[in-house]
């Protein structure tokens, strides 16, 4: 049974000293004095339930305190002697249990928040947070099947991402922990939803932060090819094993649909990759010029657009910065226009060089609409938060010469939830703009 159902409020609160720790330890020290780091460990301290325990410093116990799930390696008292991939007690420096956490040896991020009580993290606990995440699916988006089921930390499971497709399960491992329990997890997800497949999609560089090559292919049952699913007026194909992401941008689905609501006239999608904004635009506008640069995801758009029956889009392959500067060199005029980049910064020393580029694209694009037009224009990187990218918005605009309205600040969608206190779960930015 729990300790608590509540956080602890300080240091006293939240169980006992481990058997370890010493009399004098028990007794606390002033806040006043330094703090002694304890040696590094060639073999685990163990908790009164065999679990291993990981001792925080006292600026660890206070980001732990504060709600933050993460606590970096320079907060823990020494180095606990684990491989990797653990769960663990978490215990402040005079021994008292705070939590449980998934413990990473090789990130900068060594601990991972898991629980404030003391509970088992087993089958049963990951299947209450499946089924919890499912519940809230079904009852913010009800009737759909495609949507993010579990958003890494936003949903209690930190290092894992699992994207509904209809019968189709798309998941990704991203530290130790969950790439350990890969059969667990897989076998969670067959009980809860019977998918007719599961595809592993950890094909991405964050592995490598955590000692993990990159990795994909078909977890369970099968994949008859790319799969179709229906946003809004539109049906999208996408490509679980090959396409972006877990196959498609997930987290737009509800920006897609709301692009429609604004299209007229003549339209451009800038960065279109398979058409999520392109098709949109199109049910609505009179025409659309999709700029994409790849040749397999133009391809892709082209097919999408004719499964639609949408004859209204051209889709041009080309570099969307030299579409832009081009654009605005001949003259050319629309009524809307969509700006969803990739990321322009993976960390924090790239944030000036992605800010200058957001202005670039975007201060075109405020020079190709004509009076009463919309910009609907997003940003996925993290390191630029909302603040700044309406601080360069508003610098684009005074440079362009033009006066625009803010009509909607929008962000990812109802399945992908943001946690309090992880700012980097509130990573998407969408804004829809009008000209005057």
């Amino acid at each position: 049974m729990p300790t608590s159902s509540k956080p602890p409020s300080g240091p006293h609160r939240g169980g006992r000293p481990s058997p370890s720790q010493s009399s004098s330890q028990r007794g606390g020290r002033p806040h006043h004095r330094p703090e002694k780091t304890a040696p590094d460990r060639t073999s685990p301290d163990l908790g009164p339930d065999g679990v291993p325990q990981v001792s925080l410093l006292r600026r660890g116990v206070e980001r732990w305190q504060a709600g933050h799930p993460w606590i970096y390696r320079a907060d823990l008292n020494g180095d606990p002697g684990l491989q990797g991939g653990e769960v663990v007690r978490v215990t402040d420096g005079r021994g008292w249990f705070i939590g449980k956490a998934f413990y990473s040896r090789q990130s900068k991020i060594a601990l991972r928040w898991l629980s404030y009580d003391d509970v088992a993290v087993d089958a049963d606990f990951f299947r209450q947070k499946f089924q919890s995440a499912l519940d809230l699916r079904q009852r913010a988006l009800p009737g759909e099947t495609t949507y993010r089921l579990i958003h890494g930390e936003a949903d209690g499971i930190p290092g894992l991402v699992v994207d509904r497709y209809g019968d189709y399960l798309s998941v990704q491992f991203l530290v130790p922990a969950t790439e350990q329990r890969k059969v667990l997890i897989a076998d969670l997800l067959e009980e809860l939803l019977k998918p007719r497949g599961i595809v592993n999609r950890s094909d991405v560089g964050v592995r490598n932060l955590e000692g993990l090559m990159p990795e994909k292919g078909l977890l369970r049952g099968q994949l008859p090819g790319p799969i179709s699913f229906d946003e809004g007026l539109v049906r999208v194909r996408a490509d679980l094993l090959e396409g972006q992401k877990t196959g498609a941008f997930l987290d737009q689905r509800e920006n897609h649909v709301m692009a429609a609501q604004y299209a007229h006239g003549e339209a451009l999608d800038c960065f279109s990759y398979v058409g999520g904004f392109a098709l949109q635009l199109a049910s609505r506008a009179k025409s659309v010029t999709a700029v994409e640069i790849s040749d397999l995801a133009s391809a892709q758009l082209r097919e999408n657009a004719a499964a639609n029956k949408l004859t209204n889009v051209n889709v041009v392959v080309a570099n969307a910065f030299d579409f832009l500067r081009d654009a605005v060199d001949e003259g050319r005029k629309f009524d809307t226009i969509v700006l969803d980049p990739p990321s322009f910064a993976k960390n924090k020393d790239a944030i000036a060089a992605a800010v200058r580029g957001y202005k670039e694209i975007n201060l075109r694009a405020m020079q190709l609409l004509r009076p009463g037009g919309i910009l609907i224009t997003a940003s996925c990187t993290y390191h630029v938060d909302e603040q700044a990218f309406e601080d360069m918005l508003a610098s684009a605009a005074a440079d362009a010469r033009r006066r625009l309205q803010i009509i909607e600040r929008r962000g990812a969608g109802k399945d992908h939830p943001v946690l309090l206190n992880l700012r980097e779960t509130r990573y998407l930015k969408c804004f829809v703009l009008r000209v005057l």
